[in-house]
């Protein structure tokens, strides 16, 4: 147990250092983000202002909350295009990952996480903070919300990640995965609730949303941590963050195991 734990922090240490190299990025990227946050903070207000200052229980200082929150968890959750196990599987370079006495779905998931410690303060905390001061935000002052606020963005890492890893796979079969990648990215945005609330959708479209992990990515840490989850809700919610996480990491396992069959690497 000690070793294993051991291992984990280590590959958490290691995406944390690969990714703290590249402070310009992170710096450019909190600038990117406060941008499009202020460009999609008065588009809302707008909606909210053309809607009667009311849209399905949000009004300006929670659509505020969620704007800025979102735009705050983009890059730790990682709402980009990530392809690194499908370059790996073109290149040949996955045989040293399947070779190694590590499991490579957990491996890169503790890397990931090491990552996403990283990416929270210097892209997460500026544009919360902007938002704070210009167009004002809900902040808890409950512990509990916090504490279970920040759990709930852990179950949308992982989650994330689990989704990620699984079409990365693909790249076993197809080798060329930016078509899939692309479906991918343009379903999860909208269905986690980055681009407007999954409340927002019509109920039809709402009950599609929830048919997907998605709204576990986003959608559910901003609800709990914003307040808007309370009481049984809040479990409820974390629950089916949990469910997902492991369904999707299942489904990984065993397309990994399919994948290790069919897997042809150049020179052996």
């Amino acid at each position: 147990m000690s070793r294993n734990l051991l291992v984990a922090w280590q590959l958490m240490r290691s995406g944390f250092r690969r990714h703290s190299a590249y402070r310009a990025a992170a710096v450019a990227g909190a600038l990117t983000n406060t941008v499009f946050g202020a460009i999609k903070a008065s588009i809302t207000l707008g909606a909210l202002a053309s809607a009667g200052g009311h849209i399905a229980g949000y009004d300006s200082r929670s659509a505020m909350t969620y704007v800025w929150l979102t735009q705050a968890l983009i890059a730790p959750v990682n709402l980009f295009y990530w392809n690194e196990i499908g370059e790996r599987v073109r290149s040949g370079d996955i045989a040293i990952d399947l070779a190694r006495p590590v499991n490579t779905q957990i491996a890169y998931l503790f890397t990931d996480l090491g990552r996403a410690a990283f990416e929270i303060l210097p892209r997460g905390l500026p544009p919360l903070l902007i938002g704070a001061v210009t167009t004002g935000i809900h902040v808890p002052n409950d512990p509990v919300v916090w504490g279970v606020g920040l759990l709930s963005i852990l179950l949308g890492i992982c989650v994330s990640y689990a989704c990620r890893f699984l079409i990365n796979l693909t790249s076993f079969w197809l080798l060329e995965t930016r078509g899939v990648q692309t479906l991918y990215l343009v379903a999860s945005n909208i269905f986690c609730g980055l681009l407007i609330p999954v409340h927002w959708f019509p109920p039809s479209l709402q009950t599609l949303a929830h048919a997907t992990p998605f709204p576990s990515i986003l959608q559910t840490p901003v609800d709990v941590l914003s307040g808007r989850y309370t009481g049984g809700a809040v479990a409820a919610a974390l629950l089916t963050q949990t469910l997902w996480f492991i369904g999707m990491m299942f489904a990984g396992h065993v397309l990994m195991r399919r994948g290790r069959r069919v897997l042809v690497v150049q020179g052996g």
